[in-house]
């Protein structure tokens, strides 16, 4: 495993989407957003996807030049058209636009409609957080999931992002509809390793804690059973609804083609009611007690959503991003980019 300094990484990664054609600040802060993923430590959605990236460059699924559009909007409520554009991008600018909207409102809600993957959802929540403000998102996905009852996915695994802001430390939890994404699923494959608990179920319908058989049924477990599914199931109703968007269903179910899904960012403004020192101190208290809480491992603490980011962030930082090798080479050879981009002009 390699370790690469961050701004080594970021600039890699910058020169490729330059070279399909991509502006300067876009591609910056596309390649910042995928290089700052690794470096949190989820390695799953960062570098690792970034070849899936390109390729859906390739097939038509992203264009690089779209940016996302306003639509409709009453007061604090929004309706953006991503017009296909970068995932990241557009979601970056959604929640832009509702932390904008929120310190004006004191909350606010921006849906996008015709978008890509968002690659971290927790991206946007750090987003937010770090600038002081409560937030809410979440995004539909191809069907990945199955129903409560169901014996193939027609639901998706629709991470959801609940981040508050403190001074410490944010609080960040993204999560999947899953008990595991299929990001984990294939860590844990490739490390030859059982998951800790059952994930999902085998081609015979039986649960199981092995990712392989996981992935090959394509039947992953929703959180809480019965309720993780129901959950699946509003977000994307509120999704595509607020966002007259794509639902889960109309999704394509090849990830290279996963397009046009709906999104919704919510952000909200303590400060703007007033109430900012007491929201800071009450956080804080929450945190504390988590951290009084008798473990059940003695060599373990009790953490809090985000707080072990903070730390594998600061190591990564220091001493460089891990990323496979043989990774890293593919990602060098896209760097050859510049010709296919010059060959659809």
């Amino acid at each position: 495993m390699n370790r690469i300094p961050l701004e080594e990484v970021q600039g890699v990664l910058e020169r490729v989407l330059r070279g399909f054609g991509m502006t300067e600040a876009r591609a910056r802060l596309c390649a910042r957003l995928f290089a700052e993923t690794t470096c949190d430590g989820v390695y799953t959605h960062g570098v690792s996807r970034f070849p899936r990236f390109v390729a859906t460059i390739r097939n038509g699924c992203v264009d690089v030049s779209a940016e996302p559009l306003r639509v409709a909007g009453l007061g604090a409520v929004e309706r953006w058209d991503g017009q296909k554009g970068p995932g990241n991008l557009n979601a970056y600018a959604c929640m832009e636009r509702a932390m904008s909207l929120s310190r004006a409102h004191g909350v606010a809600c921006v849906s996008l409609g015709n978008t890509n993957h968002w690659m971290r959802g927790g991206t946007y929540g750090w987003q937010a957080a770090e600038a002081g403000l409560i937030a809410i998102c979440w995004t539909n996905t191809m069907p990945n999931l199955p129903p409560w009852g169901g014996a193939e996915p027609c639901i998706g695994n629709n991470p959801m992002v609940i981040a508050v802001p403190r001074a410490n430390g944010p609080v960040v939890l993204d999560m999947a509809m899953s008990q595991f994404s299929y990001g984990a699923l294939e860590s844990y494959r490739k490390r030859g390793e059982m998951l800790p608990v059952e994930g999902g179920f085998d081609d015979g319908g039986a649960m199981t804690r092995d990712p392989g058989a996981i992935e090959r049924s394509q039947r992953a477990l929703p959180i809480g059973y019965w309720k993780g599914g129901g959950l699946s199931i509003v977000l994307d109703m509120m999704a595509a609804v607020l966002s007259l968007g794509r639902a889960t269903h109309q999704i394509p179910r090849d990830s290279l083609r996963e397009a046009g899904v709906s999104q919704v960012f919510i952000a909200m403004d303590p400060a703007g009611f007033g109430a900012q020192g007491e929201a800071s101190e009450i956080v804080d208290d929450i945190v504390a007690s988590l951290h009084d809480c008798r473990p059940a491992h003695a060599q373990e603490t009790v953490r809090y959503p985000g707080e072990r980011t903070l730390r594998t962030r600061a190591e990564n930082r220091r001493l460089g991003l891990p990323v496979d090798a043989a990774l890293w080479d593919e990602i060098l050879a896209l760097q050859g980019g510049t010709q296919h981009a010059e060959e659809r002009t």
